[in-house]
């Protein structure tokens, strides 16, 4: 065998080492990417159950004391749109009204009692899912304890009130734009967070 022939295959052998060797790496960080994008699904489907549970399991219990409002802009049994984005897939997403109350919303941050992440400017909490609530509405920066369940290490959390405001709040039913299983009950939307059906 020639010396040209020897280095031939001896470059062909290099080759087909590095080849293997790419093809193996691509084959584990496909088979890791892959497990990524599932642990990723897994942890999103984890936060739009912990969110859902707030919604779409919900009863449609709503806390004592709580007013039906008189004469709501979207009487119950009727259609709107909503124009926030609490969850993923509601902006847009036709809405049945099935209970409209006056009362004062609030935005709060809380560390759930389960652990994990500080949830800032949760939307929303209304005046009588405050633990030992009072006929005065609290203001921004009182601290209260929830006794809300609308998520997974809600109720019981101590939370900081960012805002507050008297208006008219919605509970309503809604399929999701981005697609899956209809939502019932979710709680809430504010009057300004809906518009007109067409």
């Amino acid at each position: 065998m020639t010396t040209n022939s020897k280095k031939t295959i001896l470059l062909l052998v290099i080759a087909l080492f590095l080849l293997l060797g790419a093809c193996s790496n691509n084959e584990e960080d496909t088979g890791h990417e892959g497990g990524s994008d599932q642990e990723m699904k897994e942890e999103m489907d984890g936060m739009g159950h912990d969110d859902m549970n707030h919604s779409s399991t919900s009863t449609g219990e709503v806390p004592e004391g709580l007013k039906e409002a008189a004469n709501p802009t979207y009487p119950v049994g009727s259609k709107a749109i909503i124009q926030d984005d609490h969850m993923k897939g509601m902006k847009g997403a036709e809405a049945l009204i099935s209970g409209a109350y006056e009362t004062v919303v609030y935005t709060v941050t809380y560390t759930p009692t389960t652990g994990g992440e500080k949830v800032k400017d949760h939307k929303w909490v209304i005046h009588e899912e405050v633990a030992d609530y009072g006929e005065e509405p609290y203001a921004s920066g009182d601290e209260v304890v929830l006794d809300a369940d609308h998520m997974e290490g809600m109720k019981d959390a101590t939370a900081t009130v960012e805002s507050a405001e008297e208006t008219t709040v919605y509970m309503v039913d809604f399929t999701p734009v981005t697609g899956g299983e209809e939502v019932k009950n979710h709680k809430w939307v504010t009057e300004s967070e809906l518009s007109p059906a067409e």
